[in-house]
């Protein structure tokens, strides 16, 4: 077996001094938008730094920056893979529309919607759990507000994604490679829509705004990864449950806007992460991968992230070997399984995690395998833990190589 490559999925911890910087920023005037200065640039820099090299000393072979240059939604470090974007695109503004309280949509007869955010079907059967501050899956509100669609959506980030990839590549040794993460247009657009006439208006639009980063990131010669935990997580947003079928044409429209994002962009690196979200909550109504993979596999990407050390999905990982039977996996497509969890403290042995690397290692070949996190590991366990659980993703990926 050749060696394994490895990853993560984006979040790490973020030290103390980056996380109180964060809060002590100023918002401008629209209220969601935060200021920069030269000093927290340089803060951000010396941090990407410091995480690059971290990852490299955990046996991590194609590092990220820990999304240290996306604003962070709350007062701990996760959140920033979605809030991010409103920092990045004109069209948004604060309306009295609540995200947190009020459905998505009116119900159009004929076809399924999104009918809320927090009152996810989970969280209808585990009420005192998503209620509970201390349980983990506690959903409070975030400080970064949600915004509305208001206007034609334009991106303005140019200057933010390019200090992403300087920061980055500062960072990276000649000859090594780095990744940054972007938002998808399906995630993205799950916000109030006031300005566009359809749903698929505002997907598009959103992925019209969004591709001017992706292609920065690519022209830089990083690889992007594509967040899109809508792909999977809205099934648990819509009630009452759909038909797998009607999901499926409502997932299709997601990938269609991204696939239309990623036209003409090196599809070698291009990688789409796929989760059920990371919080820590009882996930009893997540979809199963099989059902949904048929439309994940027609995303124009050279590689897929997605969970596969999370105890509600591991077992699926035979899904991936049914489509390698039926000869659906396309003979390029690397895969990126998640053989650490951002779901537990327990750190896994380095003897599992080589197990669950060798399983991926048997579908499509030890080139077509990055060992990789399930989700991003900043804030959802402790800083300590998130490092020992690469460690432990490095040493396992190397015993299975051997």
């Amino acid at each position: 077996m050749s060696a394994i490559a490895t990853t993560t999925s984006g979040s790490l911890p973020r030290s103390r001094a980056l996380i109180d910087a964060n809060a002590a920023r100023e918002f401008e005037e629209d209220g969601f938008t935060l200021r920069s200065t030269p000093e927290f640039e340089s803060l951000v820099a010396t941090a990407v730094g410091d995480v690059v090299e971290h990852q490299r000393e955990a046996g991590i072979t194609l590092v990220g920056d820990g999304e240290y240059g996306k604003a962070m939604s709350n007062a701990l470090d996760y959140g920033a893979w979605w809030s991010y974007s409103f920092q990045r695109v004109a069209g948004l503004s604060l309306t009295d529309t609540d995200l947190f309280t009020q459905p998505f949509a009116v119900s159009v007869p004929g076809r399924i919607e999104l009918t809320s955010f927090l009152d996810r079907r989970d969280r209808q059967l585990f009420p005192a759990v998503y209620a509970d501050p201390h349980s983990g899956a506690f959903t409070g509100r975030t400080a970064t507000a949600f915004p509305t669609t208001t206007g034609p959506l334009v991106y303005r980030g140019q200057d933010a994604v390019a200090a992403d990839i300087r920061h980055l590549r500062d960072a990276l040794r000649p000859g090594e490679q780095g990744f940054l993460t972007a938002i998808s247009p399906g995630s993205g657009s799950r916000v109030w829509n006031e300005h566009y006439a359809t749903e698929e208006e505002h997907i598009h639009a959103w992925a019209d705004a969004l591709r001017e980063e992706y292609k920065s990131i690519t022209d830089a010669g990083l690889v992007l990864q594509i967040d899109d935990p809508s792909l999977a997580e809205n099934w648990d947003q819509i009630s009452p449950e759909p038909t797998v079928a009607d999901y499926r044409t409502f997932t299709r429209i997601r990938v269609e806007a991204l696939n239309h994002a990623l036209d003409g962009l090196p599809k070698e690196l291009v990688r789409l992460h796929v989760c059920w979200g990371s919080w820590h909550g009882p996930h009893v109504t997540d979809i199963p991968i099989s059902d949904i993979l048929p439309v994940v596999l027609e995303a124009n990407v050279g590689s897929i992230s997605f969970e596969a050390g999370n105890v509600r999905h591991e077992h699926e990982w035979t899904a991936w070997q049914d489509a390698a039977a039926a000869g659906t996996i396309p003979d390029d497509l690397v895969l990126v399984p998640g053989v650490v969890s951002h779901a537990t403290n327990v750190v896994e042995h380095p003897d599992l995690v080589a197990q669950r690397i060798g399983r991926f290692a048997g579908i499509v070949g030890a080139d077509r395998v990055i060992a990789s996190t399930d989700c991003g590991l900043g804030g959802r366990i402790h800083p300590d833990i998130a490092w020992a659980k690469l460690d432990a993703l490095g040493e396992g990926a190397r015993r299975a190589s051997a």
